[in-house]
């Protein structure tokens, strides 16, 4: 029994899906309705560069969302696999988009242009250089949850990722996250600042989840017999109202991507499919559980050597 699961923003490259994009006219077909979507040439930024644009958040989350949703779009098209009979569909952050939409929930244009709001929204919603991200590695939710609430008049940071055993992540002020960080380097807790330009996934991003809020109420979702495991919740989730008010939720609470992961393997998952550039999920999954079977999907051997 298998899951398919989807790469959030830190997974993308300059050049991600040139070779599937050369071979197959199917993914040629999905770059060129994006650049009509979007109304400029997202396939030139993601074949071509420059990093520095493809990094800028707005353009990260509809680029990867595209790479991803052509992968899907490729294995079961031409390649006649039923990647459908997934048990169910789970995307980190931004990836929870890609599965709504390979899931059958969300349209491709609509997702591409909410994807292209919710960047827009999340990068304006504090100042460049007042908030950020620190990833604290070989610690575990509980400890930093007792650091935070005993030096809350020392510091305040909430738990933005739970993405493995041993690897959370952290947003808040700038201010603040440089006093949080000596103090678990002091206490012989690795961390390091992330590369990242504002505050994921806390309170700090308010003023995203009022944009996405107005945004998400003009999108039609559609229903599907497809099941998501929510970043919210780490439950499954198919009731499109619920998915709608998960997602504005989604921009201001933690990930519970280690939760997530457990449950589906709770409940008979034993093989995860990650879906799109990079192999980050696919690390983490081995981080949580070391026995399931894991593939990563991004080229064309790969989606070859697949078995479903």
């Amino acid at each position: 029994m298998f899951s398919v699961i989807f790469p959030g923003q830190g997974s993308q490259i300059v050049g991600m899906g040139k070779e599937l994009y050369d071979k197959f006219n199917i993914v040629k077909d999905l770059f060129k309705q994006a650049d009509d979507t979007l109304n400029f040439s997202i396939s030139k930024l993601i074949l071509e560069g420059p990093k520095e644009e493809l990094d800028l958040t707005a353009n990260t989350q509809p680029a990867i969302f595209l790479i991803s949703y052509s992968i899907f779009n490729l294995a079961k098209n031409e390649f006649n696999l039923d990647l459908n009979k997934a048990k169910y569909f789970a995307g980190h952050s931004l990836g929870e988009y890609s599965a709504l939409s390979c899931a059958g929930y969300l349209d491709f244009s609509d997702t591409l242009k909410i994807l292209r709001i919710r960047g827009d929204a999340m990068q304006n919603a504090v100042p460049k250089g007042q908030g950020g991200m620190v990833a604290v590695l070989g610690s575990t939710v509980d400890v930093i949850e007792k650091i935070l609430t005993e030096n809350k008049e020392n510091f305040k940071a909430q738990i933005a990722n739970d993405n493995s055993d041993g690897q959370i992540v952290l947003s808040g002020k700038t201010k603040d996250l440089q006093i949080l960080s000596e103090f678990l380097k002091d206490n012989k807790i690795k961390n390091i600042k992330l590369p990242v330009s504002a505050p994921f996934h806390c309170s700090l991003m308010n003023k995203a989840t009022m944009v996405m809020t107005e945004e998400l109420q003009k999108i039609n979702f559609k229903q599907s017999k497809n099941v998501l495991i929510s970043n919210v919740t780490a439950e499954e989730i198919s009731n499109t109202e619920d998915l709608k008010n998960l997602l504005i939720k989604q921009i201001e609470k933690r990930v519970r991507w280690r939760e997530s992961i457990l449950n589906m393997i709770n409940k008979g998952v034993n093989q995860f499919i990650e879906i799109g550039p990079g192999k980050v999920l696919s690390g983490l999954v081995k981080r949580i559980n070391k026995d399931v079977k894991i593939s990563s999907i991004n080229s064309q051997s790969d989606i070859e050597s697949l078995n479903i």
